[in-house]
């Protein structure tokens, strides 16, 4: 069984940077498309960033020019680095991964456990 496991959230002030990481551990699988994702409370979760196994990533139109997502497909992690943190950006951090087993045609989606971050204004 895969687990995702973040790490990397905090309290920071308004225009501060964080950086979260996201380490998936098991055996036996690849992971296709990895993503980050929050919930701020009594909001749904929304999609924050997404990367290819390729490296071509993509970015919800609030954090485009303030975060960058990255990975490292040799140790199965994925990164989030936020620049000019602003107060709507408090939310729990998801990481996500698409992931094939092998021998299996199908990938299945794998959610990490969360992450908080709170910007301070």
């Amino acid at each position: 069984q895969v687990q995702l496991v973040e790490s990397g959230g905090g309290l920071v002030q308004a225009g501060g940077s964080l950086r979260l990481s996201c380490a998936a551990s098991g055996r036996g699988f690849s992971i296709n498309d990895m993503y980050w994702y929050r919930q701020a409370p009594g909001k749904q979760r929304d999609l924050v960033a997404g990367i290819t196994s390729g490296g071509v990533t993509n970015y919800a139109d609030s954090v485009k020019g303030r975060f960058t997502i990255s990975r490292d497909n040799a140790k199965n992690t994925v990164s989030l680095q936020m620049n000019n943190l602003k107060p709507e950006d408090t939310a729990v951090y998801y990481c996500n991964a698409q992931i094939f087993y092998y021998g299996s045609v199908y990938s299945s989606p794998y959610w990490g456990q969360g992450t908080q971050v709170t910007v301070s204004s």
